[in-house]
């Protein structure tokens, strides 16, 4: 994955300051032509390349509209394909139109005229890698990504077709995109995780999770913990 970041301070849903405790993926595409990053993202930052009419996302209301989301997959000026990181993950996003921003760190895949196979597979896989890598962080697993429309089927987003409409014409399927998640994790030896809950302690967990409170100190080493003070939503890996 090729990661950046570039936080749309300037935006509303920035300045709102909302956070959330992420408990799913929602991946979205553009829905227009324009597969250049800097059309979303900016200022240019010496990789994305100057967008002339100024018309990215860092802005209060991008073309009068209340929209922000925590990423987005396209290409830099030099046709590479990359993430920026636009949101904090943790805060609440304005990308879904229902209550799936609530919960949901959502990503916008940049769309160009959906019949270029190459642009297709770089961008999907992308998408994938940033989604295990998102599940990793947050203790997340494939089962809890889904696309726009799926969202809008949950009842937890508004009626847009996004990626369903684009992905069919390259043969992939969100259960195709899910197992290839899947298999990334698979892949990487994703330990297991613990979400914190209210009034958890690092003795606790330890019992619950590994058998032995006095197994605390393991939980400290592998998540380079300096102290035993833990917080709501924190994501924790547990040893083995």
């Amino acid at each position: 994955m090729n990661l950046h970041k570039l936080i749309l301070t300037n935006n509303a849903c920035y300045k709102a300051g909302r956070t959330i405790v992420p408990k799913g993926i929602m991946v979205h595409s553009t829905g227009a032509n324009n597969p250049w990053l800097k059309r979303y993202v900016g200022p240019d930052d010496g990789l994305l390349g100057k967008n002339p009419y100024n018309n990215h996302w860092n802005q209060d209301k991008p073309d009068g509209r209340q929209v922000c989301v925590h990423a987005f997959i396209g290409k830099l000026a030099d046709g590479t394909i990359a993430t920026y990181q636009t949101l904090p993950w943790n805060m609440r996003g304005w990308h879904c139109g229902g209550s799936g921003n609530d919960s949901y760190i959502g990503f916008e895949i940049c769309e160009d005229g959906l019949n270029d196979a190459s642009y297709f597979s770089a961008v999907y896989r992308e998408a994938a890698e940033l989604c295990a890598y998102l599940c990793k962080e947050y203790g997340l697993t494939e089962k809890d990504v889904i696309c726009h429309s799926e969202g809008y089927k949950l009842g937890i987003a508004s009626n847009h077709s996004d990626v369903m409409h684009w992905f069919v014409r390259f043969g992939k399927s969100m259960d195709a995109f899910r197992a290839d998640v899947r298999k990334l994790l698979d892949a990487a030896g994703n330990p297991k995780t613990y979400i914190v809950q209210k009034g958890d302690s690092l003795w606790g967990i330890a019992q619950k999770q590994l058998g032995s409170g006095a197994r605390y100190p393991e939980i400290m080493t592998l998540n380079n913990l300096s102290s035993t003070a833990i917080y709501p939503g924190q994501v924790l890996k547990i040893p083995k």
